[in-house]
């Protein structure tokens, strides 16, 4: 059986989650601010809910369905949030990310830098064509970050998925391998050394 993988960027290291991780999980995710921001971080997030929802990374790994990354600091090892791959389609060589960041660490470009990773996980070692993602219409730094990783803004999902009892509107974005492996020659990132 293979493991979730360790990524490592020059600031972050992205690992599997650990049941030490979840008092943090709790305190970051059950912050308001971050959970109306994302579809599945539910508010108040009570105790044991971080533990249940560590306990599901294994199994969705094995099963090819979704990998899930702990965004921990590379060198103080603190936990600054989560970062998944979901939705993965091998037929048609494709996937969603999805991600939340703790509010103590806003604005500092670790999501950027997390998602940048992510992305060429899923063209390097998943073999995806495409990967897309989406964010809330009240949370536009998050597709600040989609831009700043390289998607482009592809559509607008009208009233696509409800929370607090109302529907919301989701901007898609998108990037193809093609795009993604152009983008690094433009840059002359060091993302692939």
């Amino acid at each position: 059986m293979n493991a979730i993988p360790t990524l490592e960027t020059e600031r972050l290291i992205l690992r599997p989650f650990s049941h030490d991780d979840a008092k943090e999980v709790q305190r970051l995710a059950g912050d308001f601010a971050v959970a109306e921001t994302t579809l599945t971080i539910p508010h108040p997030y009570e105790d044991g809910m971080a533990e249940e929802w560590i306990g599901t990374h294994e199994k969705i790994f094995q099963a090819g369905t979704e990998i899930v990354f702990a965004i921990t600091d590379k060198i103080e090892k603190y936990l600054i949030g989560a970062i998944g791959i979901s939705q993965i389609n091998t037929q048609f060589e494709k996937a969603e990310i999805g991600y939340w960041i703790g509010k103590p660490y806003w604005n500092k470009g670790y999501c950027t830098e997390a998602v940048q990773a992510v992305l060429k996980y899923c063209f390097e070692n998943l073999k995806l064509n495409k990967v897309y993602a989406m964010h809330f219409t009240n949370n536009p730094p998050s597709g600040r970050v989609m831009e700043k990783a390289g998607m482009t803004k592809e559509g607008l999902l009208r009233q696509n998925v409800k929370k607090g009892g109302k529907f919301i509107d989701t901007p898609v974005y998108g990037i193809l391998r093609s795009e993604f492996y152009d983008l690094i020659l433009l840059t002359n990132s060091k993302l692939f050394e």
